[in-house]
């Protein structure tokens, strides 16, 4: 990376990208404790499950190759240039590091470029994006293993996932022969922006036919809305202090997921707290029934419980 010209900027993004990492991580914990203390995972949507299983996988393809693969980020300079004083950095960095050496060290511009010029990938991204699949497979587990009443994956889920796999493995040997691995990455952070954008929609329209939202946690939804916004300010901090706004433009992904994200949190807050109160909650067999059609067909009773 390359150096910061602000320090209270610097710190303000590592700062604002931790609080986003461990709001964005444990935001995965109050449903799985909320399943935990009800033994039930009835209400919570299996389609979101296995979309975000799909969304996090392809993220954590995307933030890992472009975070640790010097090739990757070669490309991604070429594609989206340098900063104004990036070869003064260069020059500086060599000089200072290597001495003698530096004519030698600037012929390997893989390296050089990778050492110094910002990417829009953070270690709290690689990070996050671990820790997400791990918990994401763990809820998906609570499943196998607690209460679900009638509910399943739906057809049209599991449709979605297999032509989105299935598409991504025709693009790796698409990319094979021309080493296009930038493309291939932007292929798979394209299909988490696109899981990110559907894969609330299940969750959303069973709230809506329940009239209810016992069984999806609330607590999920407040800490991911703070992480969207603040991975929002990282992104920020970096371009006020570089002079270029490439990080928003360059990783479209990253920008699409905070905002799709806060979208769909402040759709939940309102359904939770001003729709289907859970004090004001009454939930009919009529209406148990509609909602499980055609994804849920659950006769169990629900519990107040939430998180």
């Amino acid at each position: 990376m390359s150096s910061w010209n602000s320090i209270p900027l610097e710190i303000s993004y590592q700062v604002l990208g931790w609080i986003a990492f461990f709001s964005w991580s444990f935001s995965f914990y109050p449903q799985a404790v909320l399943n935990f203390r009800r033994k039930s995972v009835v209400g919570l949507n299996f389609d979101f499950l296995v979309l975000n299983l799909t969304k996090h996988s392809s993220y954590l393809i995307y933030n890992a190759v472009l975070f640790f693969s010097p090739t990757v980020q070669k490309q991604y300079h070429e594609k989206y240039g340098f900063n104004e004083n990036a070869w003064e950095q260069i020059i500086r960095f060599a000089i200072n590091t290597y001495g003698n050496f530096a004519s030698v060290l600037l012929r390997d511009s893989d390296r050089v470029v990778c050492a110094l010029q910002m990417i829009p990938v953070a270690p709290n991204d690689v990070a996050f994006s671990i820790h997400a699949v791990l918990l994401t497979g763990i809820t998906l587990i609570q499943v196998l293993i607690y209460d679900r009443g009638s509910q399943r994956v739906s057809r049209t889920c599991i449709a979605i996932s297999c032509v989105v796999w299935i598409s991504a493995s025709v693009c790796v040997f698409v990319a094979l022969p021309s080493q296009s691995w930038l493309w291939l990455i932007s292929v798979f952070n394209t299909i988490q922006v696109f899981m990110t954008v559907i894969k609330y929609i299940p969750q959303a329209i069973m709230n809506f036919s329940r009239k209810s939202t016992v069984g999806w946690s609330i607590g999920n939804i407040l800490l991911d809305l703070l992480g969207g916004v603040t991975n929002y300010g990282q992104m920020a901090m970096q371009s006020i202090d570089q002079g270029s706004w490439v990080n928003f433009y360059g990783n479209i992904g990253k920008t699409l997921l905070s905002l799709v994200s806060i979208f769909f949190d402040l759709l939940f807050i309102v359904q939770h707290y001003l729709l289907y109160p859970s004090k004001k909650e009454k939930v009919s067999p009529e209406a148990d029934e509609e909602s499980t059609a055609p994804l849920i067909k659950s006769s169990q009773p629900l519990q107040s419980e939430n998180v």
